[in-house]
Parts: C-alpha cells; structure tokens; sequence
C-alpha cells in the first residue's frame, strides 16, 4: 500500500511505471488525476473565478484516513497495486492536486477500485478547500451533495471480480 500527502508536485509517468515495475502480472493500471480548475460554481450561484486553491490538513491523521480508504479497496477487489498521491498547500489552476492509481490482473478490477477510491477521498478525507476568487474574495468549499451520494452508492456493493474473469 501507498500513501502519500505532500506539497511537492509529482510526475504521473514516473508514479505510474513505477506501480506495476517488475509485476508482469498486472493487466491493467487505472488513474485518476485531479488538477485545480480556474471556475467553480456554488450551489445556487453562477461560476466564480479562481486564482488559487489552498487545501489544509492534519498530519497524521489525514495519511491514517487515505490508508483506511486504501485498505477497503484491497479488501474489494484484487488488486497487485495502489497508490494515493495527494497534494497540499497552494496551488494554482492547471496544477496537479491528487493521483490515485489501481492495477489489477483484471481491468474491471482496476477500474472500479480507482473510482471508488477517489469516491470515498472526496468524502472521508480530512482536507479543507480555501478557494482564492479575486473580487469575490477567499471561500471556504462545501461539501457537494453529488460527491456524499457517489461514496454512498459504494455501500453494501461487493466485488463482482472473480479470479477467471
């Protein structure tokens, strides 16, 4: 298992060889990179312009959170690899903000563990989104109600991956 939480950007083609080095009995990687956008619309409001994204988080126990998350994925399907690579501090639009990455004999495998990884994140993970907006000045990010409703159709869904798919 890999987690990471850290200012520094990284490079997903360096992250990406080095999940399925050496395992030739990976069949396919699904990745998920998140990248800060320059709009963001609020609930009722038209898009606002953002300059900068600031995402704080308390050590620890953040890293403790994305491996429970992690550790629930491996426990749904049967995956070679995993990794959660995710950025804090400030940064701008168009910079890199998390990579999560899967591999699995099987694609179905890789796939429906990489989205339901970045399902839950965006929920259970302690991070707190400050957006830098200019004119409108700095707001805080809510929680969307689209997001809570993807984590939650992962409930009580199972593995559908069986070794001879």
């Amino acid at each position: 298992m890999t987690v990471r939480v850290q200012r520094q950007d990284f490079d997903i083609g360096a992250e990406l060889a080095a999940l399925s080095d050496g395992d030739t009995g990976i069949g396919g990687v699904c990745s998920f990179t998140g990248l800060v956008r320059d709009l963001h619309p609020q609930a009722g409001e038209a898009a606002g312009t953002v300059r900068a994204l600031t995402l704080e988080h308390y050590p620890g126990m953040t890293e403790r959170q994305l491996e429970a998350i992690e550790a629930e994925a491996w426990t749904r399907w049967p995956l070679s690899a995993c990794l959660i690579v995710h950025r804090y501090g400030r940064m701008e639009p168009g910079e890199r903000i998390v990579l999560v990455a899967c591999a699995s004999a099987h694609r179905e495998a890789a796939f429906d563990a990489c989205r339901f990884i970045m399902d839950w994140l965006k929920t259970k993970a302690p991070f707190w989104k400050l957006e830098e907006t200019g004119s409108d000045g700095d707001r805080w990010v809510a929680a969307r109600e689209s997001d809570a409703a993807a984590a939650e159709g992962w409930r009580g869904r199972s593995n559908t991956i069986g070794p001879e798919s």
